[in-house]
């Protein structure tokens, strides 16, 4: 069983940044995939970003690409978001989910484990 908790969400006017975090539970952290979705009001949860097991393989939305770095931290069981020049379209409720395997998927339904979410609004 992992637990996760993202925080670092907020309020933040258009081009700025802002930086998620997502704390796991367990010993087991480097077993699991990391990824990181949003769902917008009215919206599907889309996919955001992910990283392998070990850090060395990331895939990324196009509509981040470029503006949006995923990074993970295997000795404090943390994986990361760093979000910049952001726009008012990627205001979202921000999700972590971990999948057990070292193969890196980029499908929500594939994910065995969720956080409850962290808000993210941008301001134009």
């Amino acid at each position: 069983q992992v637990q996760l908790v993202e925080s670092g969400g907020g309020l933040v006017t258009a081009g700025g940044s802002l930086r998620l975090s997502c704390a796991a539970s367990g010993r087991t952290f480097s077993s699991y995939t990391m990824g990181w979705f949003r769902q917008a009001p009215g919206k599907e949860r889309e996919f955001v970003a992910a990283v392998s097991w070990s850090g060395g393989i990331t895939y990324y939305a196009d509509s981040v690409k470029g503006r949006f770095t995923i990074s993970r931290d295997n000795p404090k069981n943390t994986v990361y978001l760093q979000m910049n020049s952001l726009k008012p379209e990627d205001t979202a409720v921000y999700y972590c989910a971990a999948r057990f395997g070292r193969t890196t998927v980029v499908t929500g339904s594939e994910y065995d484990y969720w956080g409850q979410g962290t808000q993210v609004t941008v301001s134009s």
